[in-house]
């Protein structure tokens, strides 16, 4: 007990911020997944757990499944929602469901596999180009239930930044061998879907492609960032294309140089031609200092304008740009994407989906227990239109590539603004 009298004090100017996409150099950003990655760990500890399958089907309507587990208090909460939107229509479905008997592995499986009396997931190994999939069955109520199957494949590995136990981690804090925090995502980049949906006791068959995520934040919510840009791009031209981006901007209290010194951007993100994971992209960007040459991964907010509903500058535009090496052995060179997205400012909304206040989706219990609901008030808004992702790359991966090529597809993306 004595030691901490005579040891070195922390310098409070030093860096407390350790991003995963400092960590790791351009040639080494794609770390391929390993069973445990995608493992539930259901933390205690003011952990928050996800994993979300994100769908479009033919007609172009997103459908979102998520399981949340959160540790809070005494006992984990868990959730099980869904969206699902039309942009044809209009028409939104949003259910959000407290889940019970929540069990981890199921008999038999690893933990990748879950269950409650609510829904069913189950991770699957299979021989074929498709190496792997998740069938996934989730019942909301009489009104609403959903079955998908996802299937990986097998020339689109889901991936982590950087290779091995500590890849995709970013740390908070001074030492990061003992962080305070910290925040990780992994990805399926692209898989083929099917499934239905019974709504109201009408089914409706659906295809298409998605994307699917793991994501742990190890500390509260508020601490970890300020906001966030989500984007989810997909095609079945060329063989499939697909591009998505996260990004997080951590509070001011962490940063370069310690409390005071934070804002700094995270981006994380990759590209899929030709069928193919053709590049993964990271990107620090640390308020004050010019940017580095080299691997590019940033989402760029224009035009903004007071948003009288939330008290944010929401953007009328968004800008979602990628560039680094190609992963594809035999089609070396960089990989460069980008598309731009206008979503129209408060008083004309383009694609809006919804501005979801999250406080009024926390569970009653939860609120009661986290502290850190006073003072913040978090709104995510969702938008969904359709895209043009310019691309230029090796020809090796799609001719005339290096020439650049445009792609049509929808393109769903995300602002989340926390404090």
């Amino acid at each position: 007990m004595f030691s901490s009298f005579f040891s070195a004090p922390i310098d409070p100017t030093a860096q407390n911020f350790h991003p995963v996409s400092d960590r790791f150099g351009p040639s080494d950003l794609f770390g391929p997944l390993e069973p445990k990655d995608t493992e539930w760990t259901c933390a205690g500890g003011f952990v928050t757990e996800t994993q979300i399958f994100y769908n479009f089907t033919e007609d172009g309507t997103t459908v979102m499944v998520q399981v949340i587990h959160s540790s809070v208090g005494l006992w984990p909460q868990i959730q099980l929602t869904a969206r699902i939107y039309d942009p044809n229509t209009k028409e939104t479905t949003w259910k959000s469901v407290n889940v019970s008997n929540f069990v981890t592995p199921i008999p038999g499986l690893d933990k990748r596999s879950s269950k409650s009396d609510q829904f069913t997931i189950t991770h699957k190994t299979n021989s074929s180009d498709h190496p792997e999939s998740y069938s996934i069955i989730a019942n909301y109520g009489d009104d609403l239930k959903i079955s998908l199957e996802a299937a990986r494949p097998a020339a689109i590995p889901g991936y982590k930044i950087g290779q091995g136990a500590k890849g995709g981690f970013s740390y908070f804090g001074p030492d990061a061998e003992k962080p305070e925090g910290y925040v990780i995502h992994r990805f399926w980049p692209r898989f083929k879907a099917t499934g239905h949906i019974i709504r109201n006791g009408q089914a409706t068959e659906f295809k298409g492609p998605g994307m699917f995520v793991h994501a742990i934040q190890g500390m509260r919510p508020n601490l970890v960032a300020a906001s966030w840009n989500f984007a989810h791009f997909q095609s079945d031209l060329y063989d499939g294309v697909s591009a998505i981006q996260m990004e997080f901007t951590t509070i001011d209290a962490y940063g370069k140089r310690g409390a005071g010194s934070g804002f700094a951007k995270v981006n994380v993100g990759s590209v899929v031609v030709g069928g193919k994971l053709a590049t993964v992209t990271a990107q620090t960007t640390w308020p004050g200092e010019d940017q580095k040459e080299g691997v590019v991964s940033k989402a760029t907010h224009a035009h903004q304008v007071l948003d009288p509903d939330t008290g944010y500058q929401q953007p009328a535009e968004i800008t979602f740009e990628w560039s680094g090496p190609s992963v594809v052995s035999g089609s070396e060179g960089t990989v460069e994407a980008k598309v731009v997205v206008n979503v129209g400012p408060p008083s004309a909304p383009n694609g809006l989906i919804e501005k979801v206040d999250v406080l009024a989706e926390i569970p009653t219990f939860v609120k009661a227990v986290v502290s850190y609901v006073a003072g913040t008030k978090p709104y995510i808004y969702q938008w969904v239109n359709p895209a043009t992702l310019v691309i230029k790359g090796p020809d090796s991966l799609v001719p005339g590539l290096s020439g650049g090529l445009e792609v049509e597809g929808p393109l769903y993306n995300e602002a989340t603004f926390i404090s």
